[in-house]
């Protein structure tokens, strides 16, 4: 009989790698002022949660997990063309993706 061996990282492996790319994302929303940056960033939070989903569906063998990443990917590809649409009108307009800059659109 043929031995199959798996050399699978153990789940806690995703859970810090998840953690990592999170928490990237996280300081790069909160320290960076370039507005495709910040959209670069959400996106990294995004596929952080959803690698932590695959792995825990994965682990648990069911595909509920899987199923649920397809419709995040789906909604971040909806806000990345949104995002991006706006940010190009906004760079017409404007001259400039900067954050600062963009808060004289309030008055």
């Amino acid at each position: 009989m043929k031995e199959v061996i798996t050399n699978t990282p153990p789940q806690n492996w995703y859970l810090v790698l998840s953690t990592l790319l999170f928490s990237i994302g996280v300081m790069g929303v909160l320290l960076r002022r370039n507005a495709i940056i910040i959209l670069m960033c959400i996106e990294l939070m995004l596929n952080s949660v959803n690698l932590l989903l695959v792995s825990f569906s994965a682990y648990a063998g069911n595909t509920d997990g899987q199923v649920f990443v397809f419709f995040i990917m789906v909604v971040a590809a909806a806000e990345v063309a949104v995002g991006l649409a706006l940010l190009v009108s906004i760079y017409r307009n404007l001259g400039s993706t900067d954050i600062d800059v963009l808060s004289k659109l309030k008055g």
